[in-house]
Order: structure tokens, then sequence, then C-alpha cells
């Protein structure tokens, strides 16, 4: 009996101490080992001066992440021209707190704002296979799926009061304007598609006249929402959600986005083209994740510096 199931027992114990060294990892380290991404976009007009623009995204705060806080406190030292955050700041209903401290030093320089669905709603346990399940069936969020029962609502508005009070622009459904370096920028932003809070009808007529630069900014990259900003003649969008597909496979990429955006623009910078149209999409990665299941493997959390500079 030994001779026929020795071997398979140690294969198992081995598998099985892969898997944990593998969970410690995506969890204690990799989850916590923070980096800033740096990508240079040409979209300015001829003979402006480089834009830098810090965007973040996905922070899914949880009260007690110190490091965390701390990290995204430090980024104020890059003194970008003005910040975008493309929303799912919370992950706990307690965290607006804690979130705001966060990124209170970031709040002193102009910026702007859309929110996700874990702004909104705390985050539920599910299985990280429904993920797959989901791409499979062509459903995500409320997105042909049933709406979720019993969720917990974010307390959000004090967070809103608090962007808003320092001067950052709210862009759920609705257009702003920041003057940055003697430039008009205009940006044109909806509710998180994920649950079907976009309503792009409202916002739609393209890019405003008199504007150097226009903007689309959304959290969740849903192929209707990129369709028609690139439509209208946008040409840059930035959205985040994906997490760049949390659990990745080395030397492969992801396997899921959470929406209908394909895996190879997961995060990071690409283009999406509609007819003749063409815009380049930003898509963060993030920094957080849902506290539920606090692990990235092969997809460090991030922010991203934007030096938008003039075009070719």
């Amino acid at each position: 009996m030994r001779a026929r199931y020795g071997v398979p027992l140690k294969v198992t114990a081995v598998g099985a101490a892969i898997g944990a060294a593998g969970i410690a990892y995506a969890a204690g380290f990799e989850a916590r080992s923070f980096r800033l991404r740096r990508v240079t976009i040409p979209v300015l007009p001829h003979g402006a001066r480089p834009l830098r623009v810090l965007q973040v995204s996905d922070i899914h705060m949880v009260s007690g992440q110190r490091k965390k806080r701390a990290w995204l406190q430090s980024l104020a030292g890059l003194r970008p021209d003005f910040v975008v955050n493309t929303g799912d700041n919370l992950s706990d209903p307690e965290g607006v707190p804690e979130l705001l401290d966060a990124l209170g030093p970031l709040m002193e320089f102009p910026g702007v704002y859309v929110f996700g669905s874990n702004d909104y709603y705390g985050p539920k346990l599910r299985n990280p296979a429904r993920y797959l399940l989901e791409k499979a069936r062509g459903k995500h969020g409320l997105n042909g799926n049933a709406p979720a029962v019993g969720v917990v609502h974010n307390p959000w508005e004090p967070m809103r009061d608090a962007f808003d009070e320092a001067g950052w622009l709210g862009l759920s459904n609705t257009r702003g304007r920041l003057k940055i370096d003697g430039l008009e920028l205009a940006f044109t932003g909806l509710d998180d598609p994920h649950i079907r809070r976009d309503r792009y009808a409202e916002v739609s007529g393209g890019p405003e006249t008199g504007a150097d630069l226009s903007i689309g900014v959304v959290h969740a990259p849903y192929l209707r929402s990129l369709d028609a900003f690139t439509q209208d003649g946008y040409p840059l969008i930035l959205a985040g959600h994906t997490h760049g597909g949390q659990l990745c496979i080395p030397f492969y990429g992801a396997l899921v986005t959470n929406c209908d955006l394909d895996t190879d623009r997961v995060k990071g910078l690409s283009t999406h083209s509609v007819d003749d149209h063409r815009a380049y999409l930003h898509v963060s990665a993030g920094c957080g994740t849902n506290r539920y299941t606090p692990v990235r493997f092969a997809c460090p959390p991030e922010a991203t510096l934007l030096t938008l500079t003039p075009q070719d």
C-alpha cells in the first residue's frame, strides 16, 4: 500500500505547501507592495507644457491599513498638476475617516473624481471562481445579473462632501472644467456602469468648444462607455475597476477584467477604436482589493503618474 500511495501523498503535501506559500506571498507581500507606474500620453496642443496627472483608483480602504494610508499620503510629494480619482475608494463602511486622512495631502491639488460600486455598497464574500463564470456568460455586476440582496450601504455622502469642499470636481454623469497652467481642461464623467448608473445621454455631445483637452472619466471600462466616448471624439479616457486582473498568471497575464473589456487591456495604456475614431485608454490596476479577497499575484497595487505631452 505504501508503494502505491506514498508518492501521491508526498506530491499532495508539496502541492499544499506551495499553495500555502503562494497565498502567504499574495496576501502578506504583494498586496502591500505599492508601486508607481509612469506613462506618457501625447494629447496636448502643440507648444503646451507637459502636465503631470496622478491617477489613483480602487483604494478599497479598510480601517487599520496604515501602510496603504502612508503610501497614498506620500504621493503628494510628486507635486502633480492635478489628480484623477477613478473610484472604489472603500471596502469598509468604517473606512471613510482613514480614506480622507490618506487622501488629505492630495486634496491640496486640483482634482476630479467619479465613484464606483464599492463607494456606494459594501463588499460581500464571493467565490473568486464566479468571476470566471461571469466572464463565460458575459454578465458582470448588474449587467445581466439579478440585483444583490441585503447589501451594505456605505456612507459615501461624507466622502463626496469632503472631495467637493477640497475643490475636486464630481463627475458622476456630468461635466466639469479645470484651468491648469493656462490650459482649459474639460472633463466628462459617468457614474459606474458596473451597477448600471451610467447615463451617457445626459453628457453626450463630445468635447467642449474652447477646451484645450477633453478627457472622459469612468470607473468601470465597459465597452458601451468606451464606445460612446470614442465615437464622440474624446482623445483620452481614464478608468479603473479591473484591479489589473488581481490574480494573474506570470508570463501570461490576467484571466478576467470583471467587465466586458478584453484582458489585453486590463491595465495600463492602450487605445480604443470605433470606426475611424481612436482614443487613448488608461486603465489603472488600482492599489487595493476587496476586503474579503486581500490578495494580489503577479499584479502589484499601483498608482499612475501620467505625463501629458504635446501631440506628435
